[in-house]
């Protein structure tokens, strides 16, 4: 099959995969199964092989992705339940002071949103972004703002989140030089959201009525008279954040400095496997939370477990990322398309941002974005021989481009819009933009790491 053919296949399957999602509303996961199917029966795989290739592309990716999300989603959960990410905004902004409640609360998001997935972390947040705003007298979109974007921010290029985990997965990339570099990115970008908020706030936006009676009464009922639960402590819950960073910084580190055969990096490399240090991470919350605060073992089993269902679609839709992207693959479309960006002379990094952005303004989906993208580069990636540094980076600066143009198809957009109270116009004017400002200067700050490591 020609080349054209090939990439006319590849744009005919987004488009059908856009359409399918934005126009008919079909769940991500069935849709990206049914592209899929199609893709290999058009670009004639044979039949005999249809099959094991989408168990092939599922399995792949779960293996290295379901059980990061399944633990991460876990110890998110026990830290929000705990009352732990309370405690931290509490401690941040007492440390600060209350003139730097703003830059308290984005540095929290920032730390909490770690482990913790966007939306839900968000929510977390929302009560403590009520309480300090009703105190300040302002609205909660001059504070809630940068936090959310910060927390989007993170959700798009630091582990274990799984469009970045996925992505990685399928470009074979080190997730410790991922965690590295997406984490150093996002400590600046945690200021450019604080200034950036501020700037859109100079405009007065309109609470919509349901946001704000619900502002106004925050605070009013009789819950503060209700006894105080025993929170843990802000050490205990940067303890649990910064433990599996920590350890799989450290194997991360290792690998570069160690040579192959020496039995500390073995070591290392095995307790800073990803997986392995949010195992830890889970190991330290029994200690740090289950056992102060006094849960029994049923207690404990059914926060654990709740966090499981959100967790589940997040999986299977991630599986069915690497189910496409390992069609394409096998297809022949990464191989044809390798060859037809040779002589486009635009910069790997460069495409790869910007079709992520733009298949993340069409279909709404970071994840998606991220994964569709690391399907269609992975052949061109793979096999520019770049190192596991340079590979990272790559990735990371297809992470950035699922951060921006949040809009109307985005279910974050509709959760930000809807706690802060913002009309579907003034949204597009304040999280539009922010999302899309967060990503330029994302991208930009990762090309700067690009020249280093180029």
């Amino acid at each position: 099959m020609t080349t054209f053919a090939l990439l006319s296949i590849a744009g005919a399957s987004i488009a059908a995969l856009l359409l399918l999602i934005i126009r008919f509303e079909i769940h991500a996961f069935v849709a990206l199964m049914l592209v899929s199917l199609l893709v290999a029966l058009a670009t004639g795989i044979p039949l005999a092989e249809i099959i094991p290739t989408l168990i092939s592309g599922m399995g792949g990716t779960l293996g290295s992705v379901a059980i990061l999300v399944a633990l991460g989603a876990m110890l998110g959960r026990m830290i929000e339940v705990s009352g732990g990410a309370n405690t931290l905004a509490q401690r941040f902004s007492q440390l600060l002071g209350p003139k730097r409640v703003p830059a308290a609360l984005t540095a929290a998001a920032l730390v909490l949103s770690i482990p913790v997935f966007f939306d839900v972390g968000f929510i977390i947040l929302i009560p403590i972004i009520y309480g300090f705003c009703k105190a300040a007298g302002v609205s909660p979109i001059k504070y809630g703002l940068p936090v959310a974007g910060i927390m989007l921010a993170t959700h798009v290029v630091v582990p274990p989140h799984p469009g970045i985990v996925g992505g990685a997965a399928v470009l074979s990339a080190d997730v410790g030089w991922i965690t590295l570099i997406g984490l150093g990115i996002c400590i600046p970008l945690a200021f450019v959201a604080q200034w950036v908020g501020g700037y859109l706030n100079r405009r007065h936006y309109a609470m919509q009525p349901e946001a704000e009676a619900q502002f106004r009464n925050f605070g009013s009922g009789d819950a503060a008279d209700a006894p105080a639960a025993k929170l843990p402590g802000v050490g205990a819950v940067l303890t649990l954040i910064l433990a599996p960073l920590a350890l799989i910084m450290l194997g991360t580190t290792a690998a570069t400095m160690l040579p192959k055969g020496d039995a500390l990096r073995d070591f290392l490399a095995f307790t800073g496997a990803p997986v392995f240090a949010l195992m830890v991470a889970i190991g330290l919350a029994f200690v740090l939370l289950v056992r102060p605060l006094g849960w029994t073992r049923k207690r404990t089993n059914e926060v654990m477990e709740s966090a499981l269902p959100a967790a589940a679609t997040v999986i299977l839709v991630t599986g069915a990322g690497g189910v496409f992207a390992k069609v394409l693959t096998v297809s022949g479309i990464g191989t044809a398309l390798s060859q037809a960006l040779s002589g486009t002379g635009l910069p790997l990094i460069l495409l790869g941002f910007v079709i992520s952005l733009a298949l993340r303004a069409a279909q709404g989906s970071a994840t998606v974005a991220i994964l569709t993208t690391c399907g269609l580069l992975a052949e061109s990636i793979q096999s520019g021989g770049y190192s596991a540094v340079q590979v990272a980076v790559l990735t990371v600066a297809i992470g950035f481009g699922g951060l921006g143009l949040s809009h109307v198809n985005d279910s974050g957009f509709w959760i930000v819009t809807r706690y802060l109270g913002l009309s579907v116009a003034d949204g597009l004017r304040s999280w539009t933009v922010l999302t899309t400002v967060l990503g330029v200067v994302g991208f930009a700050l990762t090309c700067l790491v690009w020249a280093l490591v180029a």
